[in-house]
């Protein structure tokens, strides 16, 4: 029996399917180190850690994804992906550069969620300091 050219990856966010193809290839990392996938290995589940995903599609291209924390799951000649972000790049160099803006996109919306929830925390005590105010 010859073995299959390819495998199927399915590439997932918490909102949406990011890629979803065929792939000769598979390199990531784990959190126990870095391990290449071929269609014909055996099954195999890893918790993957923030890294870049190569993927080898069938026609020989090299795909690129920044990752972060996730798991990968393959069974058979399915590759199922699951993390929380991921950003796609066409090329290592364009890779960074997206993975820059994100980084610098989330530590806005980070920042933004910690100024309202300190005015939040500034309303909560101010309306406790009232409540301990004696009505005339």
């Amino acid at each position: 029996m010859t073995p299959p050219r390819a495998m199927q990856v399915s590439l997932r966010l918490p909102t949406r399917l990011l890629f979803s193809g065929a792939a000769r290839k598979l390199y990531a990392v784990a959190e126990n180190g870095a391990f290449g996938l071929l269609p014909g290995h055996a099954d195999h589940v890893a918790a993957l850690v923030p890294s870049v995903l190569v993927l080898t599609d069938a026609e020989g291209g090299e795909l690129f994804f920044g990752i972060d924390h996730g798991l990968l799951v393959k069974h058979d000649h399915h590759v199922e992906i699951a993390v929380r972000r991921a950003v796609r790049g066409d090329s290592l160099e364009a890779l960074s550069a997206t993975v820059a803006a994100a980084l610098r996109e989330v530590d806005e919306e980070e920042r933004l969620a910690r100024t309202a929830l300190s005015r939040l925390e500034t309303g909560i005590v101010r309306r406790f300091g009232e409540l301990q105010k004696p009505r005339p």
